[in-house]
């Protein structure tokens, strides 16, 4: 079920909402939470109902190799480290075999000249959050972090619908107390008002901004065979500014539905358009996915402990493996490993005691990210490749016809004009574009503004308009960009 959706706005969310806080009401504290419980799984097998038995599996399994981990060790006869092991070893192969096999069997065709057959298996939906989400709290509960919780939160921490299919990936610490807390267990009119403020700039921006700017993008990567140095720029940013507000958008629903029933969501997209260099750019996006990796792998792998070289390797494996985990293909290794050699010359950069202008420094910085997005949204290297082409002017210049007679002396220098973005259709584009760089550089994030939230009528008539807006211009269903991955 999408959350910028008919049926979730107008049914499930209210629905969910109304019975929850009555079985509280009811002091039926068990019965709310497991009909969340219920709810949340209803939510995820809206999309197709086959997929149920694995997260269910996957979450009993953890459940009892977490607790096994933890206080209750001694009723296990193994040792820690190899029920940890195979907890970790479960929830990978899993992982691989719904999200890589195909990806593996192709490219071993390829290499052995073989024809054996591929799987062609769907993916399951938030299977890479919930498996990372599962993982941390194997490895958490093996080095005594966690401790005996009830699995009625435990299936709460792993199912809650705000954040299942496309995160942010919550840490058990952050997420156990709140479920078990009975102070939230009481309806809270500050959150609700606050939830649905945050939501409605949420649903604004997937809606109204995101999927505007995936018509352009699609547009030049799908469809069109060559683009000229103005389209293949709009195509590269109008993805960069679909992601970004397609992804920021989700986040900020996701934050705002939890709030509805008390519960507090991790930051996990902070602005990281205004970075000034990749390293602050990670603390920026997909924050919970940047801890992970951090505290997972690369510290795991001796983080900045084992020398300069070291150091270089463990940041170039960790991100390969952030890009992999995005998805089975090389496109996306190789934007993995755009960033990880970007963080090897920014830690270069930084020892050497150089600093730049602010202004440079955030301008390469975004350019970085918007050419490396190029490999991200491509379904193919030649898709790539032909955008990339296009932003250094190979396949020529094109300007509207209106500036003709103005700049006729640009025709000397291979400047032709006529009709301007005919391949992409944008016209308005660069207008798009122009106010998306403003709002993402120079505007307050909806976390800033929720932390400056009144819960007055004023804000409430500005959640209203712009939900009604919202609502009375989704004239097609489209999925979140993070529920491929």
């Amino acid at each position: 079920m999408l959350f910028n959706s008919y049926e979730f706005i107008f049914v499930f969310l209210p629905i969910t909402f109304f019975v929850y806080y009555f079985l509280l009401s009811k002091r039926l504290v068990v019965g709310a939470k497991g009909f969340l419980v219920f709810a949340s799984l209803f939510f995820y097998s809206w999309w197709n109902p086959i997929y149920l038995p694995l997260i269910l599996s996957s979450m009993l399994f953890n459940y009892i190799v977490g607790n096994s981990l933890n206080d209750n060790f001694k009723k296990v006869k193994i040792s820690k480290k190899t029920l940890l092991t195979v907890g970790v070893i479960a929830n990978l192969s899993l992982l691989g075999y719904f999200k890589y096999a195909d990806f593996f069997i192709n490219n071993l065709n390829m290499v052995t000249n073989g024809d054996i057959e591929l799987l062609h298996l769907a993916l399951p939906l938030a299977i890479s959050f919930f498996t990372f989400q599962q993982i941390a709290y194997l490895v958490d509960s093996y080095r005594g972090e966690t401790s005996e919780y009830d699995f009625l939160n435990y299936a709460l921490f792993v199912t809650f619908f705000p954040q299942l299919i496309a995160g942010p990936i919550v840490h058990h610490k952050e997420m156990m107390p709140q479920f078990a807390s009975r102070w939230n267990l009481v309806k809270n009119y500050k959150h609700i008002a606050m939830g649905m403020f945050i939501f409605s700039i949420g649903l604004f921006k997937k809606v109204i901004i995101a999927d505007q700017f995936a018509i352009w993008a699609t547009a030049g990567f799908d469809n069109a065979l060559t683009l000229e140095l103005f389209e293949a720029w709009s195509t590269s940013l109008s993805y960069t500014f679909q992601l970004y507000f397609d992804f920021s958008g989700y986040c900020d629903m996701a934050v705002g539905a939890a709030l509805l029933f008390n519960i507090k969501l991790p930051i996990n997209f902070n602005s990281p358009y205004k970075s000034l260099d990749i390293q602050d750019f990670w603390r920026r996006w997909h924050i919970t996915l940047g801890r992970f990796l951090r505290d997972y792998i690369y510290i795991p792998l001796g983080g900045n402990r084992k020398g300069n070289f070291q150091t270089y390797n463990n940041l170039m494996i960790t991100f390969v493996l952030g890009g992999l985990w995005h998805g089975a293909g090389w496109t996306f290794i190789f934007w993995g490993f755009l960033h990880g050699a970007a963080l090897g010359v920014h830690r270069f950069w930084k020892s050497l005691g150089f600093n730049m202008p602010k202004v440079l420094a955030w301008f390469i910085t975004f350019n970085f990210v918007n050419v490396a997005w190029v490999f991200f949204r491509a379904k193919e290297w030649e898709d790539a490749i032909k955008v990339l082409k296009g932003m250094v002017g190979l396949n020529g210049i094109v300007m509207s016809q209106k500036y003709a007679e103005k700049l006729d002396f640009l025709k000397e220098h291979g400047v032709d004009f006529g009709q301007w973005l005919i391949h992409i259709n944008g016209n308005k584009s660069f207008t798009w574009i122009a106010v998306a760089l403003i709002i993402t550089v120079f505007m307050k994030n909806a976390m800033q503004l929720k932390d400056t939230f009144k819960p007055n009528i004023w804000y409430l008539i500005y959640s209203v308009i712009l939900i009604c807006y919202t609502v009375s211009n989704m004239n097609k269903l489209s999925e979140f960009l993070y529920f491929n991955f």
